[in-house]
C-alpha cells in the first residue's frame, strides 16, 4: 500500500483527475487536502508553462526538534516549468496558510501559543530540509500561501 493510500480520507479529501493526464507524472491521482491544493492542481493542469507535475512526489528526511527524532516530510507538489526562453526550472511546492508561515503571534491562550510555536518549529525544520534537498538537485523550494494562490 502506498503512502497516499494510507492517508486518504474521503470525508476530508478530494481526488483531482487531471484534464491533461500526459503532464501529470504521478503513479496515483493527486489527493487534495484543501481547496487551495485543488486550485493549485487545476493551475498546474491548465497552465501551458507547466510541462510536468506530481503531487507528494517523495519524502525528505528531516529532524523534528519538537519530537526529537528523525521523520519524513512529503512536500505537496513538484512541478517543471518552461519559460519563454525554453529554460526548464523545477520547483518543489508546499502549500500552507499564511498564518502558518509566520512566526507565532504573541496573543491567545497559553495552549494556543504552545501549539503555534511547536507547529512553526516543526515546519521550519521541514522547510529547511526541503530547501537543502532542492539546492543539491538544482531545484527551487517555494512555499505558497493563499496570497499567491488566489492572486
Amino acid at each position: 500500500m502506498s503512502y497516499m493510500n494510507n492517508v486518504f480520507n474521503p470525508k476530508k479529501h478530494t481526488i483531482y483527475e487531471p484534464l491533461n493526464p500526459e503532464k501529470y507524472i504521478g503513479k496515483t491521482l493527486p489527493i487534495c487536502r484543501s481547496k487551495w491544493e485543488s486550485t493549485f492542481c487545476k493551475w498546474c493542469d491548465n497552465n501551458s508553462g507547466v510541462i510536468q507535475w506530481v503531487s507528494e512526489p517523495f519524502a525528505v528526511p528531516y529532524f523534528d526538534p519538537v519530537k526529537k527524532k528523525k521523520r519524513r516530510y512529503y512536500p505537496d507538489f513538484l512541478i517543471k516549468v518552461v519559460s519563454k526562453n525554453n529554460k526548464i526550472t523545477t520547483y518543489v511546492i508546499e502549500i500552507k496558510p499564511y498564518k502558518e508561515v509566520m512566526a507565532p503571534r504573541r496573543k491567545g491562550s497559553q495552549k494556543s501559543k504552545m501549539y503555534e510555536a511547536t507547529t512553526y518549529m516543526t515546519n521550519v525544520s521541514k522547510w529547511k530540509a526541503a530547501s537543502n534537498w532542492c539546492t543539491k538537485r538544482g531545484w527551487e523550494f517555494k512555499i505558497l500561501t493563499e496570497n499567491e494562490i488566489f492572486k
